[in-house]
């Protein structure tokens, strides 16, 4: 209760309290109401009334202020949650062959092998790698039609530590190398991406074009695929963010 004693003389105390806010706005507009015809009738004088009604005013604003400061503290306490949210990547791998390809054409169902050299660089506060990723995928089987992979899905890398979101990591394939077939049909694939001052290599590598975003099994992926020139040979790139809690 408010002490009576620090109200002015010719006010009403109020009652107050912060478990009961509409009532504390409902008295406070029929106080105000209250003095206002007092005033007309002209029993408090005019500076009291005046100042009688700075105090409802003041009283008035305490409900918006307690309600502002409770509807602050659960965007407050979701924002904190929402910065402890981090991410880790995962970066899968697969190989196809385009259906105008020479070995769909002329080797199918022959046997033979095919290895990369992937550059990789993810960065962050919490995790840091750079460097060559060189897999290899020997007793490949040609398949019948390009419907099917010659790399089904592999997993290729994936983050051990959870960090701070900063872009995906950069991962580029800068050379493709193997071979199919036996004896004198037997071809020999060398792609290599072009660098400044070398001659373009007659089977280039084309990297980094970008592939529709999707969502498999594993979540939600980014797409990006090298291809060669004259073999027709695919290696698409899949990168999973994965949310974790820093």
């Amino acid at each position: 209760m408010i002490d009576q004693q620090r109200w002015h003389r010719g006010l009403v105390p109020v009652p107050f309290s912060f478990s009961d806010l509409i009532n504390i706005v409902g008295l406070a507009g029929s106080l105000l109401g209250s003095r206002r015809h007092s005033a007309g009738a002209g029993h408090p004088s005019p500076r009291c009334v005046a100042r009688g009604c700075m105090r409802f005013r003041t009283v008035g604003r305490i409900p918006a202020l307690v309600l502002l400061a409770f509807g602050l503290a659960p965007a407050g306490t979701a924002l904190g949650a929402a910065a402890e949210l981090g991410v880790r990547h995962r970066i899968d791998v697969m190989v196809s062959a385009e259906p105008d390809a020479p070995i769909l054409s002329r080797l199918k169902g022959s046997k033979g092998e095919l290895s990369f050299t992937v550059r990789l660089s993810a960065n962050s506060k919490e995790s840091k790698f750079f460097g060559m990723l060189r897999p290899s995928f020997p007793d490949i089987v040609i398949p019948d039609g390009a419907g099917r992979p010659l790399v089904q899905q592999t997993k290729l890398w994936e983050e051990e530590v959870c960090h701070q979101r900063r872009g995906l990591p950069k991962v580029t394939v800068t050379q493709l190398g193997g071979h199919f077939g036996e004896g004198d049909g037997r071809i020999e694939i060398s792609a290599i991406n072009r660098h400044i001052g070398v001659l373009v290599p007659p089977d280039e590598l084309t990297p980094g074009i970008k592939l529709d975003q999707g969502s498999d099994s594993f979540g939600l992926f980014y797409a990006f695929r090298a291809q060669t020139r004259n073999s027709r040979l695919n290696v698409d790139l899949k990168i999973y963010p994965i949310d974790c809690f820093l």
